[in-house]
């Protein structure tokens, strides 16, 4: 190894796999936000840039019966304040609502509102829209090859 070649720090995999990450965040925030089943609200701030990869945390990690906030802090690996600022957020634009837990009277879940619902299905249809485009850009063959690549390091982080 070359100790004067430092090309490396621009395509290490953990740099390439963040670019391809945002670039994916990105494609499905510009998906909802152009999508006519999300609330008028919710797509004119994906348009501006409002709603960004840090609240699709929220929506990939909220659990549909509801979760509490260090439980949602936790799965998405931000620290609960973090989260409860993205919460904040998230309730004040209709997406989300805190209500008591019936299992535990201290305790809040947050939930989807409809709104909120509404939203996921959208989040879902831009990830399915999102996959196809990776898919028909690199080809199904390395498609696939990355996705098992991507579950089977995954799944050693635990």
């Amino acid at each position: 190894m070359d100790d004067n070649d430092d090309g490396w720090r621009l395509t290490h995999l953990g740099r390439l796999l963040g670019h391809a990450m945002r670039r994916f965040d990105e494609r499905v925030l510009d998906l909802m936000a152009h999508d006519l089943d999300v609330p008028l609200a919710l797509s004119n701030l994906a348009a501006r840039g409002q709603v960004t990869a840090a609240h699709v945390h929220i929506t990939r990690h909220l659990a549909l019966e509801g979760s509490r906030l260090t439980d949602l802090a936790e799965r998405a690996g931000m620290s609960k304040q973090a989260m409860g600022d993205l919460v904040d957020q998230c309730e004040a634009w209709g997406l989300v609502t805190r209500e008591a837990d019936a299992r535990d009277a201290r305790a809040r879940l947050v939930k989807f509102t409809e709104a909120g619902l509404a939203w996921l299905h959208a989040f879902r249809e831009a990830v399915t829209q999102a996959e196809a485009e990776f898919r028909e850009e690199v080809g199904p063959d390395v498609a696939t090859v990355v996705a098992l690549g991507l579950e089977a390091y995954a799944g050693g982080a635990s």
